[in-house]
């Protein structure tokens, strides 16, 4: 008997052939896959930089299938704002986790978006500085142990968590921002959706666009990958609440980005 058989998932042309080199649990290979879909998806390989600095994603390079430069610590929307200004045409996005984008690299951060440069940026929330050691972030939750607060984050000594998103929505350049997860199959869903959103938003020339993923960092946390996912949604999620922070492009409220 002849069966007709249909291909309904596989690699995406913007991943190589390589291995990740990520913690058992962590959530950048997943989100790696997402970003990768949605270059397949609108077309866009051929067009995309990828900018990613120091961090767990350091070594992006060797997994997206796309060009790709470095930046130093904390200045990867610097150099996606130089790159995007002598080939306007391409698509540019920066990596960054939330050690990178919301600490050192604040202030590119926040003149980028309000400047509107019209780049990407990637932003993974895992709460710790994930390859120095699991010391605290300015996303580290109250309370949360690391190795820098081995009694737990205490707001009154250093202060509260950086709700670095929502900062991002006063700027008058930002123009897309949300925040989704990686601990389900319905938020892996949501954010493959606003990444998609995002590039749409560079794609029509709109602004800023961000996208922060709250994602697991079992290694750091203490923790197996289970506890990890389940850690980000019910833990997480009450500090980063969920949700479309800033939309001007309309995709998100008219469904344009599915």
């Amino acid at each position: 008997m002849t069966t007709n058989l249909k291909t309904v998932f596989e690699r995406p042309q913007s991943l190589k052939q390589a291995t990740f080199h990520y913690c058992p649990g962590c959530g950048h290979s997943i989100v790696h896959r997402l970003v990768a879909e949605v270059i397949d998806e609108l077309d866009l390989q051929g067009r995309c930089i990828g900018v990613p600095p120091a961090g767990c994603a350091v070594l992006a390079y060797n997994y997206f299938d796309v060009d790709m430069g470095e930046a130093p610590h904390g200045r990867a929307l610097a150099v996606a704002t130089g790159i995007k200004r002598v080939r306007p045409d391409s698509i540019v996005f920066t990596y960054q986790g939330d050690g990178d984008i919301a600490a050192i690299g604040t202030s590119e951060t926040i003149h980028a978006a309000n400047r509107g440069e019209n780049i990407t940026a990637i932003f993974i929330n895992n709460g710790v500085y994930g390859m120095t050691g699991g010391q605290m972030a300015p996303t580290t939750l109250p309370g949360q142990r690391s190795t820098t607060t081995p009694k737990g984050r205490d707001i009154a000594a250093d202060g509260a968590p950086l709700d670095l998103t929502a900062m991002l929505a006063s700027c008058k350049g930002s123009a897309y921002l949300e925040r989704t997860g990686v601990f389900s199959p319905k938020s892996i869903r949501q954010t493959k959706k606003a990444i998609r959103n995002a590039f749409k938003t560079q794609a029509a020339g709109l602004g800023f666009s961000l996208v922060e993923i709250l994602s697991p960092c079992p290694t750091n946390w203490k923790m197996d990958a289970l506890s990890g996912f389940k850690w980000v949604e019910n833990e997480m999620t009450k500090t980063f609440p969920l949700g479309t922070i800033k939309d001007t492009t309309g995709f998100a409220s008219q469904g344009r980005g599915r």
